[in-house]
């Protein structure tokens, strides 16, 4: 009775074999937007070909990779030709791609683009305004959803590398038209509790699923953030605006708790070198010190300490010395002027110096009375004046002046004819 049941395998190669022996399947050509692409280190690509109603995985080997002139990415529209398969080991049917052109860039790729262009205009890229995250962080926030491994792998790192810090989880959907708008409410929310750090992110996704994290609006509220924000969207290659706009990008969920906490393990390791290194500076410190103390007390001083007395009253002998062989020598000086002056000319005949006095100063008057002008006046001369100056020749006077003759004995005044 059983015989008429096949196996899941059975059908799976039963499909294979159909679809492979399809000459209308042999060689097809489509054209789609490329999706979840990754490049394999062994030179495989893999992702997923779509279109607004549908989407294929897509497979192209090494062997045809190197044929193309260009690195295929997210939202880039392409047009390829390949065959369709079915992969066994799932079920499911795929093509294989031998060849790829470019078909423009899509729409959201697009989108992307413009609005990176544009933020980074308005400088919210700028690397001189990036917050510093904290070393020592006390209290750290994560925006992202609830479920799922990207919030159970933060919280384990964060717990395994700093278990100090309080982790605050903000809940928030990170994918579909809603989930904008629910990030930038947390961000807000977040900086009512005084955080260190902000970490906001999701697990990987198609460029659709991480769309809400190229949203101009949480672009903005991360750049407005008071608090360091670090971006932890996606995988590796994944990049979106808000890890340009971010204080710190990390590559994975999990790279951005380790880079918002240090290992307690380092910190361990760096504390006990400090303490070795203060130990040694203080160790030096003392041992300068003793040293300096050893070299102050083997100074003569104080050994000898009579030695300051003796040095202070040998100077002091000097100057005593100094002071009265002066005091001598002033006393002396002072002794010679005043015999100079008991022995002078002036002291013993006063007299005879008086008498010359008076025959100069009679000789000095005897020539005043002879430059004396009222002399001239006795003997018959005048001193005619103008205006009070004294007239010294006829052209300096005309009809009608009043002039004033001076005699020896008065004035009087007359006019020019």
């Amino acid at each position: 009775m059983n015989e008429k049941y096949i196996t899941v395998t059975q059908l799976t190669r039963y499909i294979k074999y159909k679809i492979d022996n399809d000459v209308n399947l042999n060689e097809v050509f489509l054209k789609g937007e490329i999706s979840n692409f990754k490049a394999h280190s062994r030179g495989h690509f893999y992702f997923t070909l779509k279109d607004e109603g549908s989407r294929i995985n897509a497979i192209m080997f090494a062997s045809s990779t190197k044929k193309i002139k260009f690195m295929p990415q997210d939202g880039m529209k392409v047009l390829v030709t390949g065959k369709i398969s079915v992969f066994e080991a799932n079920g499911a049917y795929q093509i294989y791609v031998s060849d790829m052109l470019e078909d423009g860039i899509g729409n959201l790729y697009i989108a992307f683009e413009q609005l990176k262009k544009k933020l980074e205009l308005e400088g919210l890229f700028d690397p001189s305004i990036k917050k510093k995250i904290p070393k020592i962080p006390k209290r750290i926030g994560v925006i992202t959803a609830p479920t799922g491994a990207a919030i159970k792998d933060i919280i384990s790192t964060i717990k395994r590398r700093w278990p100090l810090a309080e982790v605050y989880l903000f809940p928030a959907l990170v994918q579909g038209e809603e989930a904008a708008s629910d990030i930038v409410k947390q961000i807000k929310f977040s900086e009512e509790f005084s955080l260190d750090t902000l970490i906001v992110g999701r697990g990987g996704g198609s460029i659709e699923d991480l769309w809400p994290f190229n949203e101009e609006i949480v672009a903005r509220a991360i750049y407005e953030c008071r608090t360091p924000v670090i971006s932890a969207v996606g995988h590796e290659i994944d990049f979106t605006i808000a890890d340009f706009v971010a204080d710190l990008r990390a590559p994975t969920p999990t790279g951005a708790a380790e880079m918002a906490v240090p290992q307690i393990s380092d910190v361990m390791s760096y504390l006990n070198q400090l303490e070795i290194r203060l130990n040694t500076a203080i160790s030096n410190k003392v041992k300068g010190y003793k040293e300096r103390l050893k070299n102050v007390k083997n100074r003569n001083v104080f050994i000898n300490p009579v030695v300051i007395y003796q040095a202070k009253d040998m100077l002091f002998d000097s100057i005593l010395e100094r002071l009265k062989h002066s005091a001598s020598n002033l006393v002396h000086v002072k002794e010679k002027e005043l015999l100079n002056i008991k022995n002078s000319y002036i002291l013993k005949n006063p007299y005879q110096l008086l008498d010359k006095k008076a025959n100069k100063y009679l000789q000095l008057i005897s020539k005043l009375e002879t430059l004396s002008p009222l002399l001239t006046l006795k003997r018959g001369y005048t001193i005619t004046k103008s205006n009070d100056k004294v007239i010294t020749s006829c052209k300096e006077v005309k009809k009608g002046d009043t002039l004033e003759v001076e005699f020896s004995d008065g004035n009087i005044k007359t006019a020019v004819l």
